[in-house]
């Protein structure tokens, strides 16, 4: 196969500002502190900076900054920009990006996404309520009650468990294991124990999932910054390479009418990634995969081949498997569901982490070569697979 465009694109930096339930700062405070340090991560200075991209554009979804801003804040000087919530979900900014470094508009773009989530309303544009007007399709959800994701994804759970015996206790593998990760993650959220009766008592939220099959809100920022591979030899931690990346949607752009109720975009994302390489599942070292909700976690493994269709249920149980030390280190940082809900781009600053053996305590053993991150559920999903140097 030819190369694809990707490769000519690599990771040369990544950071994070400081993560806590409520910080009480204000979202381009958080994303200044992430991009000064993802700058000096990758050697650069902000003159270097020459594009920018984020997702969503809005500020006021879970508040945030916009690229706007920030271009304000450091006094970029950009040759390509970019910001929008119809994309391949949350990592469609750094897809995108990815692009446009490979078709030479820039050659060190900064990547970023933040929320405010858990300090709330206060420090919010428009008062908290998320800003921007719905979208139309949610005319069909919203007068029946389904306010949530966690209704909607809830729906396809439930058919998951319908049509392949899918039990509570296979997801909550799910959830204890990135709780048990979590533990060594200084900026984690949730860090104390938690054990399957833990998981299984606590309340109910939208059947079947219970409080602690949802992500935990918190503030924070993440950045990555997206560098031409001819300036791998200069980075000062390494280059991560991009071997491919997958952005496809072949179903309807949909919540509750995709063709198949047992999965979702991913389907789509995952199979068209593997399309535009050589490598396989089993040459993954670890995958760090979105969490939304315990579920988006296991239709992700099934979507990218790391067992059948239908299997995800019995490939987490018990969490052997999906352990640090198991074949498929899941979720290495706590995931969304321990770690704090920093929106998909949290994964890919682990994913990073690993590749470099940066991770401290939570380092996996065997020197990982290869890693997937994936990000989204419904109609928004997306993913990578990392490799540790440029090919």
């Amino acid at each position: 196969m030819n190369e694809p465009l990707e490769r000519q694109a690599i990771i040369s930096g990544s950071a994070q500002s400081d993560i806590g339930r409520r910080l009480y700062r204000g979202g381009l405070d958080l994303t200044i502190e992430a991009s000064l340090r993802a700058i000096g991560d990758a050697g650069l200075t902000v003159s270097d900076i020459d594009g920018i991209s984020t997702y969503p554009a809005m500020a006021g979804s879970f508040g945030g900054a916009t690229g706007a801003e920030l271009h304000e804040a450091l006094r970029f000087s950009l040759n390509w920009r970019d910001g929008g919530a119809e994309t391949s979900g949350q990592l469609g900014a750094v897809h995108k990006a990815v692009l446009a470094v490979a078709a030479g508009l820039a050659r060190h773009v900064l990547c970023f996404r933040t929320v405010i989530e858990g300090s709330g309303g206060a420090l919010r544009p428009g008062g908290g309520s998320g800003g921007g007007s719905l979208p139309s399709a949610f005319q069909y959800l919203i007068p029946y009650g389904a306010s949530s994701a966690s209704n909607w994804i809830a729906c396809y759970a439930q058919r998951h468990m319908h049509e392949y015996g899918t039990t509570r206790e296979q997801l909550g593998a799910i959830a204890i294991n990135a709780r048990t990760n979590a533990a060594r993650n200084p900026k984690a959220i949730y860090t104390e124990p938690m054990t399957m009766d833990d998981y299984l008592n606590v309340r109910l939220v939208s059947e079947p999932f219970g409080l602690y099959d949802c992500d935990v809100p918190c503030d924070g920022s993440t950045v990555v910054i997206v560098s031409h591979r001819d300036y791998a030899p200069d980075t000062p931690h390494g280059a991560i390479g991009i071997n491919a990346i997958g952005t496809a949607l072949r179903g309807r752009p949909s919540w509750d009418q995709f063709d198949d109720l047992t999965t979702m975009a991913m389907r789509d994302s995952a199979a068209s990634m593997w399309e535009r390489t050589d490598l396989g599942p089993s040459d993954v070292d670890t995958a760090q995969l979105y969490d939304g909700f315990t579920w988006l976690t296991l239709a992700w493994i099934e979507a990218l081949g790391f067992c059948e269709k239908g299997d995800g249920g019995p490939f987490v149980e018990g969490g052997t498997r999906i352990a640090p030390d198991g074949e498929l280190p899941l979720n290495t940082w706590g995931g969304q569901l321990s770690g704090g809900r920093l929106h998909g781009f949290g994964f890919l600053h682990e994913g990073v982490l690993q590749l470099r053996g940066q991770a401290g305590d939570r380092q996996i053993a065997g020197d990982p070569e290869v890693a997937a991150v994936a990000a989204g559920g419904g109609p928004e999903s997306g993913c990578l697979l990392l490799t540790k140097g440029v090919a």
